[in-house]
């Protein structure tokens, strides 16, 4: 992976790090491939069973769109009269939260400054977000006269509702991480300096979890916010056949019944 992202696997754990903290973590084209990338493999790897989206530095998560590449751009596109730039859509953001939302393994998000644009977004399409007291989120979008992308239409109203994520996104403003905390947005409000610890911590034991199950969970969750309860009830019995009939259930319920604690194979 390209150093704008770093990469790592270890002992299940994959950790993602957005690694632009002079630029606030902006995303530009090297960064949005490198995340992409980054998620497409932790996606596919069968060796991980968790993944951390973090990020370097101490003022922002990631503020989305590096507007003075984007300007660039932008005027390259105006000189040849093409549209290129706005494929980042398409050929960056949809991977990448397709990825962090698709893969069958929980994802965590630690949110430990401002989280603006795309970069709200991303933090979105995570699981679980645990955030530091200190972090900002703010839609941007229509600041720039832009619409949403990078899954926000589909995952901000299903956290706080259409009438309050129509309200942040017409009306962009920062929401601090209490405020964010109230509405929903954040899982977990810790002390700034407690975040990393607390965030792998989490993911960690995420990784050393039932990985089949969790998978089970994410796609019933998902699914469930767009079907019947009827439907709903009918992929529930279809994805607890699959979770019953995993290794790992039978280590949980042979360590219940031994009063043991459980040491999962993620199968």
């Amino acid at each position: 992976m390209a150093d704008t992202v770093l990469y790592e696997v270890s002992d299940g754990l994959a950790t993602i790090t957005l690694n632009r903290p002079e630029a606030m973590n902006a995303m530009n084209v090297a960064a949005k491939v490198a995340l992409r990338d980054a998620a497409e493999a932790a996606a596919a790897d069968p060796a991980v069973r968790a993944v951390l989206l973090t990020a370097a530095g101490e003022r922002a998560f990631c503020v989305g769109q590096d507007l003075k590449e984007h300007v660039g751009l932008l005027q390259a596109d105006d000189e040849a009269g093409t549209h290129h730039t706005m494929n980042t859509v398409r050929d960056h953001y949809n991977p990448i939260v397709r990825a962090l939302t698709g893969m069958a393994k929980p994802v965590v998000a630690a949110v430990n400054g401002v989280a603006a644009g795309a970069g709200f977004g991303f933090a979105l399409a995570a699981d679980y977000r645990i955030v530091a007291e200190t972090a900002s989120f703010n839609t941007s979008f229509a600041g720039v006269a832009l619409t949403a992308d990078s899954g926000m239409s589909w995952t901000l109203p299903r956290l706080i509702g259409p009438s309050r994520a129509a309200d942040l996104l017409l009306f962009p403003r920062t929401l601090t991480a209490q405020e964010a905390y109230e509405l929903g947005i954040v899982n977990r409000l810790v002390p700034a300096d407690a975040l990393a610890e607390e965030a792998a911590k989490t993911a960690r034991k995420l990784a050393s979890g039932p990985t089949l199950a969790y998978a089970a969970l994410k796609e019933s969750l998902a699914y469930g916010a767009d079907h019947s309860l009827a439907e709903a009830l009918e992929k529930e019995d279809e994805l607890q056949t699959k979770a019953g009939s995993s290794e790992d259930h039978r280590i949980a319920v042979r360590a219940f019944l031994a009063k043991e604690k459980p040491k999962y194979v993620g199968r």
